[in-house]
């Protein structure tokens, strides 16, 4: 007899992505695009948005086929899976934001080589049925993106003191305005989003002891 839809162990695969098995500051998944899409908040959410689609999608169709891709091949399979998922998503990018999807550029498509939807089809995916790899998918993406959100809200308001375009920090504070406020470049640069994963990584650590290594 299955487990329910929403099964205290179905529940997990949603809640644990997001804190004891998070895919970027424990598993140290997908740190390329933290580093590349987060200087502003609208392509870090929408980066989010679209790899959680993917990787949502991607680990149903692998979990449905699961029984009949032979051993040998199942890489290939899975990378056709997912560079026609990732296809998709660009076409609708370029649908409908449209200017999103100029700034994101060649990291959309960059989707198709992130290790955290290899790494879940692989482990997952292959050996579980659709139902539960849909909310391994859900789960994952949404740990993913909670990350990439934090980095590009912290990166666009210190960078640039703006949220998603709009002025937060106000021109007034700024020292040529005569106040004493003055934007941190280095926020824009990309080393600075490894140093704020760095900072994410340690704040969960010392919240969560667990996962300090002994």
């Amino acid at each position: 007899m299955s487990d329910p839809l929403f099964s205290k162990k179905h529940l997990k695969l949603l809640t644990d992505p997001l804190n004891s098995s998070n895919p970027i500051t424990v598993q140290v998944l997908g740190i390329c695009s933290a580093l590349a899409v987060t200087a502003q908040l609208k392509p870090a959410v929408v980066m989010a948005l679209s790899v959680m689609a993917v990787l949502a999608f991607a680990n149903v169709i692998i979990s449905l086929l699961r029984n009949t891709i032979p051993n040998r091949i199942r890489i290939i399979v899975q990378l056709v899976v997912i560079a026609a998922l990732v296809i998709l998503v660009d076409q609708v990018l370029k649908a409908y934001v449209y200017d999103v999807s100029k700034q994101l550029s060649v990291f959309v498509g960059l989707i198709i080589t992130n290790c955290i939807l290899m790494g879940r089809l692989e482990a997952f995916a292959l050996g579980n049925r659709p139902w539960p790899s849909f909310l391994d998918g859900i789960g994952n993406g949404a740990g993913y993106s909670v990350i990439l959100i934090i980095v590009g809200f912290f990166r666009e308001l210190f960078g640039s003191g703006t949220l998603w375009g709009f002025r937060i920090i106000p021109e007034s504070w700024y020292i040529t305005h005569g106040g004493f406020y003055a934007n941190n470049g280095m926020m824009i640069l990309p080393p600075m989003a490894l140093i704020v994963i760095g900072i994410i990584i340690w704040v969960q650590r010392m919240r969560n002891r667990k996962l300090i290594e002994e």
